[in-house]
């Protein structure tokens, strides 16, 4: 056997057990959408709710859906918060592992790029004085604000950033600028808001959260979601060479400020469509990209899916956890995932993994 015939055997084992790990991965997300639809308050039995599920699903099997509150329970409650947990952990992670990849940076996120500070001051303004940016909007009023400031920002950090040059440095050191900024008037907002009950609603909004769910916003996140990390995807080759450094890149062909571009739209768009929905969700863009790499390295090809999966999972789990820990009152699902982020991203820089992520 030569050389040439040993690699590829090598290459091909490699990718089989990266594709394992991903339905495993998949599997977990499947056992974890079970537990959740099973558990919480005046919870109905599985059997119950499966029959909620099918007989919405298909009508015309006849299957008898149960009492008018297990169907509100189930189908009006906590499926779409289910769903949307599945969309908005899988839209995090893809991102963030997508701009850690580009912008060579384990640290990189919606926190770090200033767009989760700008969807506050947006939802801020909203909130606290009613203040809308597009016409029209009616009950979107927040979600349009949060949306459109993210854009803003991702705007912003480019604009700064192609002062000075387009790399991975100035585009991070552009990104803390304006979080930095829009952080600035946010607490400024805070600080002269006329109604304390307005305040109280910014810092809950803050807070992430998948309680305000219904099958309406699922409609509008999921599409959104589900095109940019399949067009994050088709970057995968692009973002492998980036990885290894501006000058690698060059040399292979690769438009370094394109791809750049291009990965900072698709993140934004994924992110602001999540976050204008939810609230500002931390740690699951930052830590489920370095649990994917972990799990089967650093090949966009398969760590962006991997990375999709491992932030639904993340997600529902923390909310599900949200949701049992204090009944019948619950506790915000971006506290759970800092709770659990934290210790997480710790252990990550004392065991010196470094090197997982390149």
């Amino acid at each position: 056997m030569n050389k040439a015939t040993e690699l590829k055997q090598l290459y091909q084992r490699g990718k089989k057990r990266k594709i394992l790990a991903i339905l495993s991965i998949f599997l977990a997300l499947l056992i974890a959408i079970v537990i959740s639809v099973s558990l919480g308050a005046g919870s109905p039995r599985f059997n119950e709710a499966m029959q909620v599920i099918l007989a919405k699903i298909f009508p015309s099997l006849g299957i008898d859906p149960g009492t008018e509150l297990t169907q509100i329970i189930i189908w009006d409650l906590r499926l779409p918060r289910i769903v949307l947990a599945i969309i908005a952990g899988a839209g995090l992670a893809a991102s963030g592992a997508t701009m850690q990849g580009v912008l060579r940076n384990p640290l990189v996120s919606s926190y770090i790029l200033g767009i989760s500070a700008a969807a506050g001051f947006g939802a801020a303004l909203a909130i606290v004085f009613g203040i809308s940016v597009i016409a029209g909007v009616g009950h979107y009023l927040v979600i349009a604000n949060a949306f459109v400031f993210c854009m803003l920002a991702m705007l912003l950090v480019y604009g700064i950033a192609r002062l000075r040059g387009i790399t991975t440095e100035t585009v991070i050191l552009a990104g803390v600028a304006v979080g930095f900024l829009f952080s600035a008037m946010l607490s400024l907002i805070q600080y002269v808001a006329p109604e304390h009950e307005a305040v109280r609603a910014v810092v809950f909004w803050l807070m992430g959260g998948l309680n305000s769910a219904t099958w309406e916003s699922i409609l509008i996140v999921s599409p959104i979601v589900f095109v940019t990390i399949v067009l994050m995807m088709f970057q995968s080759w692009n973002i492998n060479v980036m990885s290894m450094g501006e000058d690698v890149a060059t040399s292979l062909g690769v438009n370094s400020k394109r791809v750049l571009k291009i990965t900072m739209v698709l993140e934004t768009l994924a992110t602001a469509s999540i976050i204008s929905f939810t609230g500002v969700i931390g740690f699951v863009c930052l830590i489920s990209p370095h649990i994917a790499r972990m799990l089967i390295g650093s090949d966009h090809r398969f760590l962006i899916p991997c990375s999709a999966f491992v932030g639904a999972v993340l997600l529902l789990c923390s909310d599900t956890v949200g949701r049992l820990v204090l009944q019948p009152a619950e506790l915000p699902v971006g506290i759970v995932t800092s709770l659990l982020g934290v210790p997480f991203f710790i252990y990550i820089l004392v065991s010196k993994r470094r090197q997982s992520w390149r």
